[in-house]
């Protein structure tokens, strides 16, 4: 008797189990059935045997089994000063591509390669001196086609490709594009494996992914993770939207591939977020449609070809969207156009909102920027605008992007009456260093305006779009406006509005 109440209660208590703990599948059992059922209608990758969760283990064996061979380890020479580990998300040393200042953020950024285990900076010493690095790389054609990061090949005078099988080939690099951080190698070998390639946009935040590369030289190691956002702009960067991971990448893993469930390559890994040098949690990678897009045109023609629009754009938040009288906090804010641009030609105004183009919603500022890079310069296309409450539409001819200034997102800080800042008129000699004709000069900050971020030096032109001439009207909008206003604010080269809650 005892012994059948002992078995009854293990009975009772695995069914607790299964049900809280989500750590038991009776086989054949109506729980089982019902579990089953549930995981199955949740639309949830089911790979072991259900258990009472919404989610399941995930074995990505068969992923590297089968495409583990076209991962490549991609081993570089080349001088200190140009094969080296990045701090900033911008992967270059020079400030050419876009002379923005760099983010406060963006030493926490690292493009995470290449480097050789135990080799902390070279061979040789010195500036000039010679560095061996490692990488990684993914085959996307049978005759050697092999996608990786332009970081990691830019400045080697020698790069090598080995297999899985051991092979090594030395390899040519067909073109790089630092924007994208995007490059094509070459090796010439035939009858290759090769990845499948995905579509990101398809790719739902929670998803489990893959990442296959050679995190401090360790070849072809397989770590996992989830997609933990889509579409992050950052530091430096404002043309790609990201995708976000949690999977473990680290100095080495730079140009590898993100495969999905399906075994498709979704992203190439390319940056981490980070206060060492190593994995943190947060890493980064390129969406693989945008790395396609490169990928073509530095194999037809050896370089990439953007379109260029000429504004300084930022996200919008609800206190910018209320200080606009805007139902959505969707769209790209323009801060700033750029004297004799596209967008000032076609009549484009600090304030304006762009929410769509050529038919297409813009809800992110990064939105905006990916599709006018996709644009072929010269042609004509149409903008969805907010202007002060109103919808327009607009027609504008993009142009070409070379060395175009990119919109940087500065931070900020802000001290009388009801905003708290103490403003003077700009003096000549400033009129003349900084270009501006008109304009007020923070001296002081307190109050809402230094919540807000509002900084002694930065220059106040506009209050909610209406330019700023003089202390009395400045003080004269700030008292009648309601109870958040947004100011459009110069901090050195930068452009950017500021939301500010008066309370």
């Amino acid at each position: 008797m005892k012994n059948n109440v002992f078995a009854k209660s293990i009975l009772s208590a695995a069914i607790l189990a299964a049900v809280v703990g989500g750590g038991l599948y009776l086989e054949g059992s109506t729980l089982g059935k019902v579990q089953a059922a549930n995981v199955a209608q949740s639309g949830l990758p089911v790979t072991h045997s259900v258990s009472a969760g919404i989610a399941t283990a995930t074995d990505f064996s068969g992923i590297v089994d089968r495409y583990g061979a076209a991962v490549v380890n991609i081993s570089v020479v080349g001088k200190t000063h140009k094969v080296s580990m990045r701090s900033n998300a911008q992967g270059d040393d020079d400030d050419d591509d876009n002379g923005s200042q760099q983010d406060p953020l963006s030493e926490f950024f690292r493009r995470f390669g290449p480097l050789m285990p135990n080799m902390p900076h070279g061979q040789g010493g010195g500036n000039g001196g010679v560095m061996r690095g490692l990488g990684s790389g993914f085959i996307v054609s049978h005759d050697g086609l092999i996608l990786t990061n332009a970081h990691v090949v830019d400045g080697a005078q020698e790069v090598t490709v080995k297999l899985t099988d051991r092979r090594e080939f030395k390899a040519k690099v067909l073109g790089a594009d630092k924007r994208a951080d995007v490059a094509v190698i070459k090796i010439d070998a035939k009858d290759l494996p090769t990845v499948v390639l995905g579509d990101p946009a398809l790719t739902k935040v929670g998803e489990p992914v893959l990442a296959i590369g050679s995190p401090f030289g360790f070849e072809n190691t397989a770590t996992a993770g989830i997609v933990s956002a889509k579409s992050r702009t950052l530091p430096g960067d404002p043309s790609v939207g990201f995708m976000q991971t949690d999977v473990a990448v680290n100095p080495g893993n730079s140009g590898g591939p993100l495969f999905n469930l399906k075994g498709e390559v979704i992203a190439i890994n390319s940056q981490i977020y980070s206060q060492t040098g190593g994995y943190q949690g947060l890493s980064f990678a390129i969406p693989i449609d945008t790395a396609n897009k490169v990928q073509a045109q530095l194999v037809k023609y050896g370089k990439v070809t953007r379109g260029y629009l000429g504004v300084y754009t930022q996200e919008l938040d609800q206190a910018l969207a209320d200080s606009f009288s805007l139902k959505k906090t969707e769209g790209a804010l323009i801060s700033a156009t750029e004297k004799d641009s596209p967008a000032e030609k076609a009549g484009l105004q600090p304030g304006d909102v762009i929410i769509g183009f050529n038919g297409k919603t813009v809800e992110h500022a990064s939105d905006l920027s990916g599709m006018v890079a996709d644009v072929m310069p010269g042609t004509s296309n149409k903008l969805d605008v907010i202007r002060k409450g109103e919808t327009i539409k607009l027609s504008v001819t993009i142009g070409e992007l070379k060395n175009a200034k990119l919109a940087q997102n500065d931070d900020a800080k802000a001290a009388k009456g009801r905003l708290g800042v103490a403003v003077r008129p700009l003096e000549r000699d400033e009129q003349r260093q900084s270009g501006l004709s008109k304009g007020l000069v923070v001296e002081d900050v307190s109050g809402a305006a230094a919540k807000a971020g509002i900084q002694p030096g930065d220059v106040i032109l506009s209050v909610n779009g209406v330019a700023v001439n003089d202390g009395k009207q400045f003080q004269g909008m700030v008292q009648k406006a309601g109870k958040t206003i947004a100011l459009l604010v110069q901090r050195e080269d930068a452009k950017i509005f500021i939301p500010v809650d008066l309370g």
